[in-house]
């Protein structure tokens, strides 16, 4: 959390009581604000998105007062340890390299990585077909590291700040296809900007797991845990499911 706080501790006890923090220091959570349609930010300023709602829905069942705090994907983790927010809800994928530095809850949804491009494109993902190609995926994520590691020797790999810029280079053609989670690039082929876009062969790490992260050792995360089985177990995870996606992501 942003140093509102009086004390980390303050907080921590609110959390794992309980009870609501009225009068006191609210809970914060930790997004991007830049990846649709799990985080974003509304022309009125407003955060919102399916891991907002999921947020706020664990913070209800754990009975704490909680406020959405944005952060530049590329420096998320440190904010996180240098308590800018408590907890972590940005559709981060749970690695072990990112285990050395946070604490993460059990998966809230399984995702996957798959190319788009240009409709009518001849754009096989052999990686045999790919070489010379310029792709793009957001730095610090699963896809740019599946890109450089899988095919850093056959293709460009051009790496932004957000999902967002990276689609907005496929549109103009200073990239030939960009790869990023299926579900934000289900998103994004929606939209008037994707219109003319689809995606391309089988997703290429199909099992990828999102967690919320919490400081390392923080006992918030016993109480996310609780939380999360709840609102499964409640319907709630369905209501909110539904609202963002036909199908189920869980």
């Amino acid at each position: 959390m942003k140093a509102q706080f009086k004390t980390l501790l303050v907080a921590a006890v609110l959390a794992l009581a309980g009870c609501s923090d009225e009068g006191g220091d609210k809970v914060r959570i930790g997004t991007e604000g830049a990846y649709p349609p799990f985080n974003m930010i509304e022309k009125d300023g407003k955060v919102t998105g399916f891991d907002v709602d999921i947020a706020l829905a664990l913070c209800e069942k754990m009975q704490v007062e909680c406020e959405v705090v944005t952060s530049s994907w590329d420096g998320i983790i440190p904010a996180l340890n240098a308590r800018k927010f408590d907890f972590l809800a940005a559709s981060m994928s749970i690695t072990d390299e990112r285990k050395e530095a946070v604490d993460f809850t059990d998966p809230y949804y399984t995702n996957g990585l798959q190319f788009v491009a240009r409709k009518g494109q001849d754009f096989s993902t052999d990686k045999s077909a790919l070489k010379g190609k310029v792709v793009g995926a957001q730095r610090a994520t699963i896809a740019g590291t599946w890109l450089e590691e899988n095919l850093g020797d056959t293709v460009e790999v051009k790496l932004y700040d957000t999902n967002e810029n990276a689609y907005l280079d496929l549109a103009s053609g200073r990239v030939e296809a960009v790869l990023a989670d299926k579900f934000v690039n289900w998103e994004w082929l929606k939209s008037d900007a994707g219109k003319d876009f689809e995606f391309k062969g089988e997703p290429v790490f199909d099992n990828d797991k999102i967690g919320i992260a919490v400081r390392k050792g923080d006992p918030l995360l016993e109480k996310l845990n609780t939380a999360l089985k709840e609102i499964v177990a409640d319907g709630t995870y369905k209501k909110i499911n539904d609202k963002y996606f036909p199908f189920d992501i869980y």
